[in-house]
């Protein structure tokens, strides 16, 4: 009897490799995107403590908040982007923008984000 061989062929290891690339390539255009929402959201989450600023209000709000976006290097979120208005207990923060990244020749990725952040006198809600 006749041993046979098994495993992968070198076509269908260049096959995988390839979509592994793309996958990587993929994830390389999208994770700038996420970080930076999530620099947006950590700014939202630190603004919401800073009781100085909630009192002073929505000027001086919105300056410490780009003040924080540009210590991470944000870049897509502008002014327009940024709605603050009274809320019950003080005021909420919206922030809505959309990112758009070349991918491959004219196809783009895009990415709309939206975050919102209450930000109440007292920091307890009151």
């Amino acid at each position: 009897m006749r041993d046979t061989q098994r495993g992968i062929t070198l076509l269908g290891f260049i096959v995988v490799l390839g979509l592994i690339g793309f996958f990587a390539y993929v994830g390389m255009k999208l994770f700038p995107m996420y970080s930076e929402y999530y620099s947006v959201k950590s700014a939202l989450k630190g603004l919401s403590r800073d009781q100085a600023a909630i009192e002073a209000g929505p000027a001086r709000m919105q300056d410490l908040f780009f003040r924080r976006l540009r210590i991470d290097y944000t870049e897509n979120v502008k002014p327009e982007h940024v709605k603050i208005r009274r809320a019950d207990n003080g005021w909420q923060m919206d922030v809505q923008y959309e990112v758009r990244r070349p991918l491959i020749f004219n196809l783009d990725v895009v990415g709309k984000f939206h975050a919102t952040q209450t930000l109440t006198r007292g920091g307890d809600g009151v």
